[in-house]
């Protein structure tokens, strides 16, 4: 059975062996100081870090969850780092970019790397409740789309599930939902 924030694939299959080479735990890493900066704020801890082709971390556009701060439930991690990206190039076209985020992207995050052309995803944990990758659907690898990413799961995963159940914990604590 799959818990809240999976730290692992439900299988050894679907794992890839790219997922603990660089650069994608150093992404993680900076995708992991969004996720805290997000929960210091009162949001999700989530964090997203769009990795150019030239896989150079200087400069990379980031986002994190806004969604309580800025009152907008468009404001995720991903959108944030998305929109940083095509500002950054002068296009939304994104042919070659990873997304590395913190959490398994939802089904808005998965249809935006689509439509952006992202070249690949790489997540941390799964999200059994709204997960668009791999948990409830397969976005980015759906062959009925117009584009299709490679997907990487499991980098620094236990890091990133484990942030996302602190602050859940916490929150239950504190009575809010």
């Amino acid at each position: 059975m799959t818990t809240p924030f999976d730290p692992s694939p439900a299988d050894a299959e679907s794992a890839s062996p790219l997922s603990l080479a660089q650069p994608w735990s150093s992404a993680m890493e900076l995708a992991l100081l969004e996720a805290d900066a997000a929960a210091e704020a009162g949001d999700v801890p989530v964090g997203a870090v769009l990795v150019p082709p030239t896989l150079d971390l200087a400069g990379a556009p980031r986002g994190r969850n806004l969604r309580e701060a800025r009152e907008d439930p468009t404001a995720h991690a991903e959108i944030i780092a998305l929109r940083s990206a095509a500002e950054l190039v002068g296009r939304w076209r994104l042919d070659g970019w990873t997304c590395v985020v913190t959490l398994e992207p939802c089904p808005m995050c998965a249809g935006a790397l689509v439509n952006a052309r992202v070249a690949r995803v790489v997540f941390g944990c799964r999200d059994p409740k709204a997960g668009a990758v791999r948990s409830l659907f397969e976005i980015a690898s759906d062959p009925r789309l117009n584009h299709r990413l490679e997907v990487v799961e499991g980098v620094e995963a236990d890091a990133c599930a484990d942030r996302l159940r602190r602050f859940f914990a916490a929150r239950r604590r504190e009575g809010k939902k």
